[in-house]
């Protein structure tokens, strides 16, 4: 797949084609002198335990990896902070309250859109949920539940950055365990 800065051939300020790679993450209008720097887009994820310390985990409705397991979370919107977008995208895709969140790390992420590759940096979160008597999954999950620690197989997990970062999760719950 070709850099994300390829697909874009005209200045977004004055239109102009000559609009050139000035270095890996930039591209500079030859004509109004506009630099724009590729950055990637903010997400979240929420590891979210029950009390008998169980995982939740989401069945993805939509692409990208359809049908594959994910952990509640999305992209942060404008003006949002990251835990606004983590209560937002919690109640949306789940229908759970968020009490309480402590971060815990970041990955960055390559996530297929329509064909585009955006480059994420999913930012990750502990956190407490208000009582429930069920899941509600919404939006783009197509099923939610809830998943032993120990029955966890990060490669079920269809997106690079959830695996990654459930391989730090599960190697410092079992390290807090000890």
């Amino acid at each position: 797949m070709s850099h994300p800065l390829q697909l874009f051939s005209f200045c977004p300020v004055c239109g102009d084609p000559r609009f050139v790679e000035n270095n890996v993450k930039s591209k500079k209008c030859l004509h109004c002198g506009f630099v724009y720097y590729f950055n990637p887009s903010a997400a979240v994820v929420a590891f979210i335990l029950n009390e008998k310390g169980e995982l939740l985990v989401c069945s993805r409705g939509k692409e990208p990896a359809k049908g594959t397991l994910d952990l509640p979370g999305g992209f942060v919107d404008m003006y949002e902070t990251g835990e606004e977008a983590l209560c937002r995208e919690v109640k949306e895709e789940i229908g759970l309250e968020v009490d309480t969140m402590q971060y815990c790390f970041s990955l960055p992420n390559l996530y297929l859109y329509s064909g585009f590759e955006v480059q994420t940096l999913d930012m990750f979160f502990v956190c407490n949920v208000q009582p429930w008597t069920e899941l509600v999954p919404a939006d783009d999950v197509a099923e939610a539940f809830f998943l032993p620690t120990a029955d966890i197989d990060v490669k079920k997990f269809g997106l690079s950055s959830i695996q990654k970062g459930l391989e730090i999760f599960l190697n410092d719950t079992l390290i807090a365990k000890k």
